[in-house]
């Protein structure tokens, strides 16, 4: 039988596997440590809970024991898919390299930058990061990839499943070609076997387990029900699940139950909170302090029922876990082997629930295809019954019936029966209205309004009229009152016949508003002829200078042309002003006289 210390280990790494209480490595452990210690690399396939993550840490603090790493390059990266298998490894690190001086940094989202950076500056011999973070810090310039001597691809299916395969391979063109690589996988799909082939050089591959098989340690069961009605089917599943809770009596200890979604992990954690059990959710939208106190809190049994996406599927080590619980079918049949993994870990026997409805056995073909072997059915530990009333069956006389609105009031009918007979007037006449509802202030037509039992509609404002309406114009203006329908009639004749007379008179007042300064001040009619001959003359004599001007020297001068031409030229001078606004030279008083000098 072979131990520990049959794989040549470093002494002080045996030290810290001694005291951890490990004295047999399991097969896959066997298989893949002394090829790793060689320098070869390692394809590893083997079951989850197998003990993969010690398989390549503990040849890695061997190999790394001699030698020092520099800032911001490290010696050796460890790849992972989550946040939480990375933690995992890194605690793994601290319990077999106590003894070792080794320095390591976690890289992994919701954690501050400032912290990782400044482990990084200072050196580190072991790098565990999930690829968007580490590919953070070297598009930062903060990380240098050129000195890691050993890389590591944990649960390299998980990876595909994510969606990291193209960030794995952009990580390995950056590391160097020489570097060792160490794979580890539960299943080995396709595009897993290509990127093996192009990134391993000749590797020692070991295959422990036959591909995607599930522990003989755990104990599985699947329970199939068909809800009565397809709204009430996410209820009825919640208390199966409580019922199947119940049914496993003392035997259970804890759970962690999985959901396909986040948003049904969040309801699923909320109603066994309120049927009184201890439960919490976990999922990739929390924020990593919680994820890790919500794991704390599991582990040391302070947290009965953990209820989690697949965050919690891949290589999460949590021990004593009594059962699995898969409330909803893994959509991806790999996953199931995954989630049912996480009991029945090191020896240990677990049970693995599965609750299926009819839309379910897709998914469960695809499961039993994969692991060949059918699920063991088990009976409902309850029966499916609809609580609610059927539609056909008549109410109770007790309960009084709700209107169509379901505002939670009774019905006319039951209104009538329960409320005192009514002996006001009005409001018998207006129930016995056959007017239609339109007329009567409510809606016609189909349905009902909420007016139609207010009585007849009224129209105008009846005795309520204020009395400011009821006054003339003049008894608001404080003149005297006077019967204001009597005014009207009497203006409403005359107005005719002065419209039409004002009609063909519009325009003329309007010209009389710019000659009224003329009218006014002119003394005489003579004036008002010779300021319109001016006006005509003007424009010619301003003319006749421009033209003289240009011929002054050849035109002689004769005395006819040479008395008027010293009036002549002082004319445009005072008039310029004129020609930008005719109106204001025309309501000038001295205007008039100049034409009659000239002309004198």
């Amino acid at each position: 039988m072979t131990t520990f210390s049959d794989l040549q280990l470093n002494p002080k790494v045996q030290k810290a596997i001694t005291e951890a209480g490990y004295e047999t490595p399991t097969p896959i452990q066997e298989g893949a440590i002394p090829p790793a210690l060689e320098g070869r690399d390692v394809l590893g396939i083997a079951q989850t809970g197998t003990g993969k993550t010690a398989s390549f840490t503990l040849p890695m603090i061997t190999m790394l024991a001699r030698g020092r790493a520099r800032a911001r390059m490290p010696r050796s990266l460890v790849l992972c898919p989550t946040r939480e298998l990375a933690a995992q490894v890194a605690e793994n690190f601290d319990v077999y390299a106590k003894h070792v001086k080794l320095a390591k940094a976690l890289l992994i989202g919701g954690v501050s930058f400032k912290e990782q950076e400044a482990a990084i500056d200072k050196g580190v011999d072991v790098l565990i990061a999930t690829p968007g973070r580490l590919l953070d810090h070297f598009e930062r310039g903060k990380l240098i990839l050129n000195d890691v001597k050993v890389m590591v691809v944990d649960e390299a299916d998980r990876m595909l499943d994510m969606g990291f395969i193209p960030d794995i391979e952009r990580i390995f063109g950056l590391v160097p070609f020489t570097r060792q690589t160490l794979f580890f996988s539960a299943t080995m799909a396709p595009e897993i076997e290509r990127i093996t082939n192009t990134f391993l050089s000749n590797p020692a591959k070991i295959e422990v387990a036959r591909q995607s098989t599930t522990s003989d340690t755990i104990e599985q069961r699947l329970i199939e029900f068909k809800p009565t009605r397809r709204d009430m089917a996410a209820k009825q599943k919640r208390d199966m699940l409580r019922a199947a809770i119940t049914a496993e009596g003392e035997a259970f200890n804890n759970a962690i139950i999985f959901c396909n979604r986040k948003v049904d992990v969040d309801i699923v954690a909320k109603s066994l909170k309120k049927h009184g059990l201890n439960a919490e959710p976990i999922h990739g939208d929390l924020d990593q302090s919680h994820r890790m106190r919500t794991l704390d809190g599991f582990r040391d049994g302070s947290i009965t029922l953990l209820v989690a996406s697949d965050v919690a599927a891949r290589g999460l080590d949590i021990p004593n876990v009594s059962h699995v619980i898969n409330y909803d079918v893994p959509s991806h049949a790999e996953d199931y082997v995954h989630r049912i993994g996480r009991t029945g870990r090191a020896g240990k026997t677990g049970v693995a629930i599965t609750l299926s409805v009819p839309s379910d056995e897709k998914y469960l073909g695809a499961i039993e295809k994969l692991i060949e072997n059918p699920i063991p059915r088990a009976d409902a530990p309850m029966e499916v019954t609809d609580n609610r009333r059927p539609r056909d069956e008549a109410p109770s006389a007790e309960k009084p019936r709700r209107n169509r609105r379901g505002r939670g009031k009774p019905d006319e009918a039951q209104k009538a029966e329960d409320a005192p007979t009514l002996t006001e007037e009005p409001k018998v006449e207006a129930k016995s209205d056959d007017r239609p509802r339109r007329e009567r202030g409510g809606r016609g037509g189909r349905g009902g309004g909420r007016n139609h039992d207010r009585g007849p509609r009224i129209v105008g404002m009846g005795e309520h009229m204020p009395d400011f309406i009821a006054l003339s114009f003049d008894e608001r203006r404080g003149g005297p009152a006077r019967d204001f329908l009597e005014e009207t009639d009497e203006v409403e004749t005359p107005e005719a016949p002065e419209v039409e007379a004002e009609a063909g008179q519009e325009e003329k007042p309007k010209r009389r508003r710019t000659r009224k300064p003329k009218v006014e001040e002119a003394p005489s009619e003579e004036p008002k002829a010779d300021a319109q001959e001016a006006e005509t003359e003007t424009p010619a004599e301003e003319e006749k200078p421009k033209r003289r001007r240009k011929k002054k020297v050849e035109e002689p001068a004769a005395d006819e042309v040479a008395e008027p031409a010293p009036e002549e030229a002082e004319k445009p001078k005072r008039k310029r002003a004129p020609r930008k606004k005719k109106v204001e030279a025309e309501a000038e008083p001295e205007s008039p006289p100049e034409p009659s000098t000239s002309e004198e």
